[in-house]
């Protein structure tokens, strides 16, 4: 029974965003100001009027793939009776100050069913938010975060593959970062690390971790020091407490890998006979975890010609109600399943294989260097 004291005309006008509601068939039934504000229309040039009709006379408009797309949309919950979530569609609409000149405007869109009292789909709510300056922000915040990561170089002598994929579904940028440094003599330092965190703030934190860390590797004996010299100085940063980071230094004169992680995941070997062996022997809390740094542990293994390491953030293997484990082994199959690739493919192989078709909820950073 409806509540004579709600005024359900009002909330539906009062709801945030631009709101319409149609029809299983896509006929108009009402929509909220917001929503004729964005479509600069009147309620007489939209109620009772088919979705369809829109742009059926101008079917090269831009706009009419984006119909076409909330159509499909549309009849699916009409079908489901489940809410959809559209991919962020992209519409530029005349500037109003500049006729004849468009503007690049994005829109996030959920479709929502609205059920009768037979349990079945009576109406459809569709709602638009324009989301253009976030998707901006974005922009830059992931330029200056691609600017703060060394571009792919060679380093020594030894090919080496390194990739950076953001998360598809957060408008914000994280803190992921790489780094391979060439320390002279046939070693170089790989490096790894993801600040807590998102926005700015991370991508500020991490290029700044990641400048120390550098250095620190240049100036220090091993991967543990350079650690304990990068602890110390987070300390000084705000925002830096609990970074995850794993440090190698890979020596090809003795043939050995050192290691030492800080609360990160353990750097993958990838062995000639296809077997993968996780260096987990050398694994300490995250930076700042600890009230007065200490030493942190170190471990040692050898490698032969031709194997491959492997350095990662949690995006490329971790999953939400997912045992850790169960991430650990798939990028195992993976790695013995394209072990003859070069870095480079193996890269890609990997991406392909181990990120979810529909993109992931955090960023992912990954070297790959032959061996």
């Amino acid at each position: 029974m409806t509540d004579p004291e709600i005024d359900y005309t009002a909330v539906f006008q009062a709801l945030p965003g631009a709101v319409a509601l149609l029809t299983p068939q896509l006929v108009y039934v009402d929509v909220n100001e917001e929503f004729l504000r964005v479509m600069s229309r009147t309620r007489g040039q939209v109620i009772g009027r088919n979705m369809r009709d829109d742009f059926a006379h101008s079917p090269n408009d831009p706009g009419a793939a984006v119909v076409t797309n909330i159509e499909s949309s549309l009849l699916r919950v009409a079908e489901t009776g489940e809410r959809d979530t559209m991919e962020l569609q992209r519409y530029d609409m005349e500037d109003p100050d500049r006729p004849g000149v468009r503007d690049e405007r994005y829109w996030n869109m959920v479709n929502i069913p609205v059920f009768g009292s037979d349990g079945r789909v009576t109406l459809l709510m569709h709602r638009v938010e324009e989301v253009t300056e976030l998707i901006r922000a974005r922009v830059v915040a992931l330029r200056l975060q691609e600017a703060m990561l060394p571009a792919p170089r060679p380093v020594g002598r030894h090919p080496a593959a390194v990739r950076y994929r953001p998360a598809v579904d957060a408008l914000d940028v994280c803190g992921d970062w790489y780094d391979l440094v060439d320390l002279g003599g046939d070693r170089i330092a790989v490096a790894v690390g993801d600040v807590v965190g998102h926005g700015l703030s991370a991508a500020e934190i991490m290029g700044q971790l990641r400048s120390a860390l550098s250095a620190a590797s240049r100036a220090t004996d091993g991967p543990a020091r350079a650690l304990e010299v990068l602890g110390l100085y987070a300390r000084s940063v705000n925002g830096a407490e609990n970074t995850t980071v794993a440090n190698t230094v890979i020596d090809w004169n003795t043939h050995t890998i050192t290691y030492s992680s800080a609360g990160h995941l353990p750097p993958a070997l990838l062995h000639r006979d296809g077997t993968v062996e996780f260096l987990d022997q050398a694994t300490d809390p995250p930076l700042g975890a600890r009230p007065e740094p200490v030493p942190r542990p170190q471990a040692t293994v050898p490698f032969t010609a031709d194997a491959v390491l492997v350095l990662y953030t949690d995006g490329l293997i971790e999953r939400r109600r997912e045992d850790i484990d169960t991430g650990l082994a798939r990028l195992a199959r993976s790695l013995a399943r394209h072990q003859a690739a070069a870095p480079e493919t193996l890269a890609d192989a990997l991406l392909a294989d181990l990120l979810p078709p529909d993109g992931v909820t955090d960023d992912t950073a990954l070297v790959i260097v032959r061996l």
